[in-house]
Formats: C-alpha cells, sequence, structure tokens
C-alpha cells in the first residue's frame, strides 16, 4: 500500500511538523510550530496551533488552540473554537461551538451550537440537545463545571459555573453557581417481571 500524503498547495505548514501517512490537507489550513498529525486526518479551511496532536479526525472551518489533542476519530464541524489545552477525545462532534481553555470533551459526546467555560469537564455520552425539529437554540455551561456521563443538556439553557451535574441527568432549567444537580428517575425494580420480555422465556 502506497503511503500518500495530500496537501493543496494553499495550505501553511509551520516549523518541525510531523505528518504521517495518509493525511489530507486541504484549502485555508494552517499547521503551527511543532505539531503532530498522526495518520488519517482530513483537515480542511482550519487553523491548528502549535504542539498540538491531531489523530485520525475530520476537522472542517474551525480553530485548534495550541497545546490540544483531538482524537482519534473526532470531528470538528464549521464555526468551532477549541482553545488552548483542551482534549477532543474519540468520536467526539463539535459544531458551531466554543470550547475554552482546558475544557475536556474525552468520549462519545456531541457538543453543537454551544459555548463552554474554561476547564470544564464534558462526560461520556453527554449530548448537547441543540434542535427541537423547528430551530437550533444556544446551551452555555460555565467554567469549572462537571457534566457527568449519559447527560442530556436540552437548549435554550445556561448553566452557571462550578455546577456539578450527575450521570444520567436531564437537564431543562437554567441553574445558579455552586448547583449539584441529579435529574433523573428513581429507579424502580420489579422482581420476576424480566420473564415477560426475553426470548425463551415463559409469561
Amino acid at each position: 500500500m502506497e503511503k500518500n500524503i495530500y496537501i493543496d498547495d494553499s495550505v501553511k505548514i509551520g516549523k518541525n511538523v510531523i505528518i504521517h501517512p495518509f493525511n489530507v490537507l486541504r484549502g485555508n489550513t494552517e499547521i503551527g510550530d511543532n505539531t503532530i498529525l498522526f495518520p488519517f486526518n482530513f483537515i480542511e479551511d482550519s487553523k491548528i496551533g502549535e504542539n498540538c496532536e491531531i489523530s485520525s479526525s475530520n476537522l472542517s472551518q474551525c480553530e485548534i488552540g495550541s497545546k490540544t489533542k483531538v482524537g482519534p476519530f473526532a470531528r470538528i464541524r464549521p464555526n468551532s473554537k477549541i482553545e488552548e489545552e483542551c482534549k477532543i477525545g474519540n468520536f467526539v462532534e463539535i459544531k458551531n461551538s466554543t470550547l475554552e481553555k482546558k475544557t475536556k470533551a474525552s468520549h462519545l459526546s456531541y457538543v453543537g451550537d454551544a459555548y463552554v467555560g474554561e476547564d470544564t469537564n464534558i462526560g461520556c455520552g453527554a449530548i448537547f440537545v441543540n434542535y427541537n425539529g423547528k430551530e437550533k437554540n444556544k446551551i452555555q455551561v460555565g467554567k469549572n463545571c462537571f457534566v457527568g456521563s449519559n447527560v442530556n443538556l436540552v437548549a435554550p439553557l445556561n448553566i452557571a459555573d462550578k455546577t456539578y451535574i450527575c450521570a444520567g441527568s436531564t437537564l431543562t432549567k437554567d441553574t445558579q453557581e455552586n448547583d449539584f444537580v441529579i435529574a433523573r428517575e428513581k429507579e424502580t425494580i420489579k422482581p420476576g417481571r424480566a420473564k415477560r420480555y426475553l426470548k425463551g422465556e415463559t409469561k
């Protein structure tokens, strides 16, 4: 297999950049000094800062701050700005959003039409529910927040600084600073009922 790299003549590449095979760099893309592009990236019309690491990801019309890690298998869509020292992990999608410095979305999350303050953690499977079937709405998350795994944030919504949101919660109301939020139904267990629904079990 040929180990090709495709780079448009309009792309600007800084000093000491390492570009592994199977990268495609198109349009008005800029790559900052000392950045590493691991294999299988598609980057178009985007600005990548210095000392970044991008792995097996799709970036289009976005800006990535210095010392940020993206991927593997992340998608950064147009009008997104990821500030310095952020982490955008595997199978995370960012659209039309700003993530401030040191914010992390490490696994399997969707962030759309949002602003997320600095040093906030977005847990595995968290979804920014920005579309109600007719229009897109905005979500703002403050700094130093914790958004737990499998959380749904339903726009329009304003999450204040230092809010802690427990895993599995669905939020539709704004929070105040230092709020601790649990928004999930109380667990109910019905002994013996599973056999009604499982194959091979008698009713």
